[in-house]
């Protein structure tokens, strides 16, 4: 079995299809950012993309992928942010950090799927990624930012 992640190709050998998609990338391949949260599919804080579609990775099976993964860490780079992420340093949205990487693959997909999305779908969007820390209204303006970014073609 082969994954692309990230756009590299990543040869996998002796795992069982039914291992969750989340444990592959963090414990197989060391991508942290997806975060273990409920293992249920109801925080977020897994989220990553496949084939542009935001998933939560604790419930997707290995052998169930269907298409390449994005990672946070294949959103964007250091040097070249991906709008939603310079969005979030912008508006200073994390506080302890543990739930932005699935708040910010949802929000990116949001914007993929409705570039210029009303605060009713913004927050029906995110109504799964959840945040203990409470930075909901600085996620919405992030991404109000980051919608607007977008459709300058920032």
């Amino acid at each position: 079995m082969q994954l692309s992640v990230n756009g590299a190709a990543y040869p996998l050998e002796d795992l069982e299809p039914e291992m969750p998609l989340l444990w592959v990338l963090r414990d197989v391949l060391g991508l942290t950012g997806p975060k273990y949260g409920c293992g249920i599919a109801q925080c977020g804080a897994c989220t990553v993309h496949i084939e542009g579609t935001a998933v939560r990775s604790c419930q997707v099976r290995l052998g169930d992928v269907w298409g390449p993964i994005t990672t946070i860490e294949g959103l964007g780079t250091p040097e070249v942010p991906h709008p939603v992420q310079a969005a979030w340093i912008r508006h200073q949205v994390a506080q302890c950090g543990y739930c932005q990487s699935g708040q910010i693959m949802q929000a990116a997909h949001l914007l993929a799927e409705n570039p210029d999305p009303t605060d009713q779908d913004i927050d029906d969007a995110m109504s799964g990624n959840l945040c203990r820390c409470g930075t909901y209204p600085r996620i919405r303006a992030a991404i109000r930012d980051a919608a607007q970014s977008l459709r300058k073609g920032a």
